[in-house]
């Protein structure tokens, strides 16, 4: 009788140096995307190469995660050699002093939001920071914290409700806050904590109803946005844990 054999792929990850890393990012290197990315998506960049951001994360899964690159990766001052790492430094090992560093640096949405989604949200200081940053007086210091607030529900699956009823304390707090940045990531945390769960689902409408009785426009429009999306016939509700007790810091 034959026996079968089932094939199976190895996936060798070839170990680089940052003379490699950076000869790639040269490589992809495109001036003409600086351009069109300031021009189409506001991105303003200082030291940009030209890479879009799937192709850094290409570029990240075949580096791998690693602590060491990434520092160096970020000490070249070169934009996309710092989103590159935001890829592939362990959350876990970042320090709060590291966190800081860094957020201070952040000059547009694409590298704040690169550092924060992924990483700052999945840190150790996740919540700490988010009370912390969404007073800064920086438009992406602020942004920061309320990014690691859209994204945490899926950094920390197993989060309770009351970290996110948390949350949208600060959000109603920060409302009239119109720079763009601000505002659009304010309305996305508002958004993304209403979808996490039926009972947050229900908070949030409440918490957005309250925020239209802010006459601002900034308020407004944050408040209108997220009830659009809340309200709507069918919401696209997740349904991750409600009641799970956890210590909150």
């Amino acid at each position: 009788m034959r026996q079968s054999h089932r094939s199976v792929f190895i996936y060798t990850r070839i170990k680089m140096t940052i003379k490699d890393i950076l000869k790639k990012l040269t490589e992809l290197s495109n001036p003409e995307k600086v351009i069109f990315k300031e021009n189409k998506f506001g991105i303003i960049s200082n030291n940009s190469l030209g890479i879009y951001h799937k192709d850094l994360k290409l570029l990240a899964k075949e580096i791998g995660q690693n602590n060491e690159l990434a520092i160096e990766l970020f000490d070249t001052g070169i934009y996309e050699a710092r989103i590159l790492c935001s890829k592939i430094y362990n959350p876990k090992d970042i320090t709060e002093k590291q966190m800081q560093m860094w957020v201070d640096t952040f000059e547009n949405w694409e590298i704040c939001d690169s550092f924060c989604m992924g990483f700052f949200a999945k840190s150790n200081f996740a919540l700490q920071k988010t009370q912390e940053w969404s007073r800064s007086d920086e438009e992406f210091i602020k942004r920061a914290s309320f990014t690691i607030m859209a994204s945490y529900g899926f950094a920390d699956k197993k989060a309770p409700n009351e970290v996110f009823e948390r949350f949208l304390e600060i959000v109603q707090r920060e409302v009239e806050d119109d720079r763009i940045y601000v505002k659009k990531a304010v309305n996305w945390a508002l958004r993304n904590i209403g979808k996490r769960n039926i009972d947050l689902n229900k908070k949030a409408i409440i918490t957005a109803n309250n925020i239209l009785k802010n006459p601002s426009k900034s308020a407004q429009w944050i408040a209108k946005n997220a009830l659009k999306e809340l309200q709507q016939e069918s919401p696209k509700i997740l349904d991750y844990p409600r009641d799970i007790y956890r210590p909150i810091i």
